[in-house]
C-alpha cells in the first residue's frame, strides 16, 4: 500500500509529504505527484517515489493509483474546473480499488453559502456516491492568505477590508498539512468529516496588531463598505470577476462563515494551532 499525494509540487501538497515523513512514513511508501515531476526532484533525492499526475489527463491519474492505496486528494486551484478534476481522481481510486481518499474540502461545504463551497460540495457528493471510503477534511482559511498585508501595511500603515466586525479562525498551511498526514496514516478516520480551523477567531483589529508587531510600525484597520472595496479593487486594476469574488468573500467573512473554532484541527494534530502572528511572520519571511 502506498500513500499518494496529489499536487505535491504545490504549497499544501509538498507540506503534506513533509508531514508524512515527519510522522514516520517510510519514504518509499509515499508517492508525490505533480503535472511537472521535475519539481519533485528534491523529494526523490530523499527516497520518496514521484510520478506524473495531471487532473486534466485521467490516464495519468489511473496510472498512479493502485489497489489498497490511500490517496490524499489536494483540491485543485482551478476554480470552475475543480469538480471534473477531482472526479477524475475519485473515479480512478474507485476503479483501482483504493483503500481510501482523503479530500481537502471547504468549511461546511454541503450547507455553507461560502462563495468557494459549491465545487467542494459537488466533489463531496461525487466521492460519497463512488463508494470509496473517505476522510473529508474541511479546511478553513489559511493564515498565509494574509501575508501580503504585511508588505502593504509596511508602506501604508493600513489593512483594508469590507469584513466589518467579521472574524476568521485561520491556521497555518503547515497545520492543515499535518492534519492531512495524520488522517492518511490513521484508518480510523475513514467515514469521518472534520471541520478544521484555528483555535482562535481573530478580527481585523487583531490582524492590524499582528502586522504591526511584524513590521514594527503602527498599523490600523480601515473598514470599507462593499461598494468602497469594489471601487478600490477596480482602481488597482482587478477585473470585474476578481472584484466580485473578493468582495463576496469579505461578505462571507462579515457573515461569520469562517469564524468557527471547532477544535477538530487541534485534536487531529495533537497540539495548538499556529497563532496568527507566528503564521504571518513565517509566511512573510519566505
Amino acid at each position: 500500500m502506498s500513500t499518494i499525494v496529489t499536487a505535491a509540487s504545490g504549497q499544501l501538497g509538498r507540506l503534506v509529504v513533509e508531514a508524512l515523513l515527519a510522522r514516520g512514513a517510510a519514504p518509499e511508501s509515499v508517492v508525490a505527484t505533480s503535472r511537472d515531476v521535475s519539481k519533485l526532484a528534491d523529494l526523490a533525492d530523499r527516497g520518496v517515489r514521484t510520478a506524473e499526475l495531471d487532473y486534466t489527463r485521467p490516464d495519468t491519474v489511473a496510472a498512479v493509483i493502485g489497489a489498497g492505496d490511500v490517496v490524499v486528494l489536494v483540491s485543485s486551484d482551478a476554480v470552475g474546473q475543480r469538480v471534473a478534476q477531482h472526479a477524475a481522481v475519485v473515479d480512478a481510486a474507485k476503479a483501482a480499488g483504493a483503500a481510501r481518499v482523503v479530500y481537502t474540502s471547504a468549511p461546511k461545504a454541503t450547507t455553507s453559502a461560502l462563495v468557494l463551497a459549491p465545487e467542494h460540495k459537488a466533489t463531496e457528493e461525487h466521492l460519497a456516491a463512488s463508494g470509496v471510503p473517505a476522510t473529508v477534511l474541511r479546511n478553513g482559511w489559511y493564515t498565509e492568505n494574509y501575508a501580503g498585508e504585511v508588505a502593504t501595511a509596511r508602506e501604508s500603515g493600513v489593512v483594508s477590508a469590507s469584513v466589518g466586525d467579521g472574524r476568521v479562525a485561520s491556521a497555518s498551511r503547515r497545520d492543515y498539512a499535518e492534519a492531512a498526514a495524520v488522517a492518511a496514516l490513521d484508518d480510523s478516520t475513514a467515514g469521518r468529516v472534520f471541520e478544521l480551523s484555528g483555535d482562535h477567531a481573530w478580527n481585523w483589529d487583531e490582524l492590524a496588531e499582528a502586522v504591526a508587531g511584524i513590521t514594527g510600525t503602527p498599523v490600523r484597520y480601515e473598514s470599507l463598505t462593499p461598494e468602497q472595496h469594489a471601487e478600490r479593487l477596480r482602481g488597482a486594476g482587478l477585473d470585474e470577476g476578481t472584484v466580485g469574488f473578493v468582495v463576496a468573500l469579505d461578505g462571507n467573512i462579515r457573515d461569520g462563515l469562517l469564524a468557527e473554532t471547532s477544535g477538530d484541527l487541534r485534536a487531529l494534530i495533537g497540539r495548538p494551532t499556529t497563532p496568527l502572528v507566528e503564521g504571518l511572520r513565517a509566511a512573510s519571511a519566505e
